[in-house]
C-alpha cells in the first residue's frame, strides 16, 4: 500500500518591507525595487542616508505643504530645503506654509518621515527639484520611516507625476 501524497501547499506570499498601500502603487507600476528595512527609524534624511550608506542628497525627502490651502508635495534633495517664495511663485499661489502632520496624514495617507513619492491617498500636485537629477539612483521613502527604496531620478520623478522646479533654499 503506497502513502498517500502530502496535500500541495501554496507558496506563501511574498511580502515586502513597504508599507501596504506602497507596495500596491509598485505592483500598479511594475516597478520591482528593493525596499531595504532598517531596524531604527530613518526619519530625517541624515539618518536614511547614514543607514544606505549614500550622500545626503541623494536621498528624496517627500514634503507636503499647504498652497493657499491646497496640499502640494515637494521631492527635494536631502541636503537642501525648500524655499516656499519659489514653490509660492511656481504654483502662482498666495501663501505657502508647511502642512501640520493631520493634513500630511489626510493627503498622502502616511505619517511625517515615511512619505514615498507617489503612491498617495490622494492625488496631489507634485514639483521634483531639478537638483535630484545630478544623481543617478536616488532613495525615498517606501511609506514607513523604517523603509526605503532606490529609484533613478527620471522614474521616480515620472511616477510621482512631478513637474521638475527650481524650489531649492539658495545658500547663504
Amino acid at each position: 500500500m503506497s502513502t498517500p501524497e502530502p496535500p500541495a501547499t501554496a507558496p506563501a506570499p511574498v511580502t515586502s518591507p513597504a508599507h501596504p498601500r506602497f507596495a500596491e502603487a509598485l505592483a500598479e507600476l511594475g516597478l520591482q525595487v528593493e525596499v531595504r528595512r532598517f531596524p531604527d527609524a530613518t526619519r530625517t534624511a541624515a539618518e536614511a542616508a547614514a543607514a544606505v550608506g549614500c550622500e545626503l542628497s541623494e536621498i528624496v525627502k517627500s514634503l507636503v505643504f499647504a498652497a493657499d490651502g491646497v496640499p502640494v508635495l515637494v521631492l527635494m534633495d536631502g541636503s537642501s530645503r525648500v524655499d516656499v517664495e519659489l514653490v509660492r511663485r511656481e504654483l502662482g499661489a498666495q501663501k505657502v506654509e508647511r502642512a501640520d502632520a493631520g493634513l500630511v496624514r489626510e493627503t498622502t495617507g502616511y505619517a511625517i518621515g515615511g512619505v514615498p513619492p507617489f503612491g498617495h491617498a490622494t492625488r496631489t500636485r507634485v514639483l521634483a527639484d531639478r537638483r535630484l537629477l545630478d544623481h543617478p539612483v536616488v532613495w525615498a521613502a517606501a511609506g514607513t520611516p523604517h523603509t526605503v527604496f532606490p529609484l533613478d531620478p527620471k522614474t521616480l520623478i515620472a511616477h510621482a507625476g512631478a513637474t521638475v522646479a527650481d524650489v531649492r533654499e539658495s545658500a547663504r
